[in-house]
């Protein structure tokens, strides 16, 4: 109860420190329609919030267009609000330094400076560019699926394998989605690709099972020669959401098995599965969620590898990056490939050319694209879904594609 208390303060403290700080130096001249406008803005916060809690307790089964833009408008609007809050209190704080330091010089009270125009409207402006970005992403970043092709060499490729392409989905979270179609849309261009086998690296779900049921037959109509395998992310043990018992919970993860079994999806938790084409193998092998706390160790690298050699070559499923430094790379069996996701690339960054930033780098060290470490290499999915923020500025969907190439 108490973080819930601590939030909803917080954001009034942005709410009044924003409104007041805008009406006091750039809407002074206008304040009953300045008042106004700033009322909508509130009005469709607690709006899109609600809605947002609402489809959430009904676990995201069928999030509305009308839903996503609301809880966008009211995210966007947060976040422009926080920014504005944060320049004032900044310049607040100077404001009060100055006094404070005139006032012990001249040994009598200062006038307190007044708050700069110049420095209220870039704070305004930013808050502004940055409202807009966040909801171009809702309305169309979310479904800008892109393609990201690599082309990878090893020298204990088996040779039949030689220009074997795999396709990567990672962190569908399909309760997200409000439009089915243009999830179809994405994973059409993954079929456009042909590849020999398609992996998903974790969170299928945001938390509950039946967030999948009406994606069923779409993931089903996937073909690949060699077939379709699954991981479980943290998002899938449905560990953020309230139940009302262990048992429960327990159900929901299972119901989840047997959905992805319906989608034709092979789960490769703590497993391994062995692809042979002629005389050579190429070992598929998958582990359970493993990510640095608050999230779940509960990936068995060991078992995993269980019955395959050290010379063998191998493509590990692992749903949180950390675990390709933390254990993979350490491992006395090495691992040729390693596909995680997890991170989103934060769903907000830059992209141009070899240049890339996202937020989320200062958390994760390795959190979008291809990493190589001692000829051992992690290919990190940006996701294919949303979650929180419903939508994508800069770091957009990806459905990635990796030849495999003998050296």
């Amino acid at each position: 109860m108490l973080p819930i208390i601590i939030f909803i303060m917080l954001i009034l403290a942005i709410e009044l420190y924003s409104y007041f700080g805008l009406k006091s130096v750039l809407f002074a001249s206008q304040p009953k329609i300045y008042s106004i406008i700033y009322g909508i803005t509130v009005i469709l916060t607690i709006i899109g919030v609600f809605l947002f809690l609402k489809a959430g307790a009904k676990g995201f089964v069928d999030v509305s267009t009308t839903t996503s833009i609301l809880f966008g408008l009211a995210f966007s609007f947060t976040i422009a609000k926080l920014i504005i809050s944060a320049n004032f209190l900044v310049e607040d704080l100077f404001r009060s330094f100055l006094w404070l330091f005139q006032s012990v010089v001249n040994f009598r009270s200062a006038e307190l400076i007044s708050r700069s125009y110049i420095l209220s409207f870039v704070s305004l402006s930013m808050a502004s560019i940055l409202f807009l970005l966040l909801n171009y992403g809702v309305s169309f970043g979310k479904y800008n699926f892109q393609v990201h092709k690599k082309t990878l060499e090893f020298e204990n490729l088996p040779k039949e394998f030689d220009g074997f392409k795999i396709a990567q989905l990672s962190d569908l979270h399909l309760g997200t989605f409000d439009n089915v179609k243009k999830v179809q849309k994405g994973l059409n261009m993954l079929q456009a690709e042909n590849p020999d086998v398609i992996l998903f690296t974790g969170d299928m779900v945001n938390n509950k099972a039946i967030e999948a049921k009406r994606f069923v037959d779409l993931i089903k109509k996937l073909e690949a020669p060699y077939g379709k395998f699954i991981v479980w992310g943290n998002h899938d043990y449905g560990s953020y959401v309230h139940w009302n018992s262990e048992a429960e919970r327990q159900k929901n993860l299972s119901e989840l098995n047997e959905i992805g079994i319906e989608m034709g999806l092979k789960w490769l938790n703590n497993a391994n599965f062995p692809l042979v084409k002629n005389n050579d193998t190429l070992h598929l092998v998958g582990v359970e969620n493993w990510g640095l706390p608050p999230f779940p160790q509960k990936g068995d690298l060991d078992k995993a590898l269980e019955n395959i050699d050290s010379k063998d070559f191998s493509v590990l499923l692992s749903h949180d990056p950390t675990h390709w430094r933390e254990k993979v790379l350490k491992h006395k069996k090495k691992v040729a490939l390693t596909l995680s996701g997890h991170t989103h690339g934060m769903q907000f960054g830059i992209e141009i050319g070899n240049f890339r930033w996202s937020p989320v780098k200062y958390r994760y060290k390795d959190w979008a694209d291809l990493f190589e470490e001692n000829g051992q290499f992690l290919y990190v999915n940006r996701g294919f879904g949303c979650i929180g923020y419903p939508g994508r500025v800069g770091i957009l969907p990806e459905i990635t594609i990796i030849e495999l190439r003998k050296k």
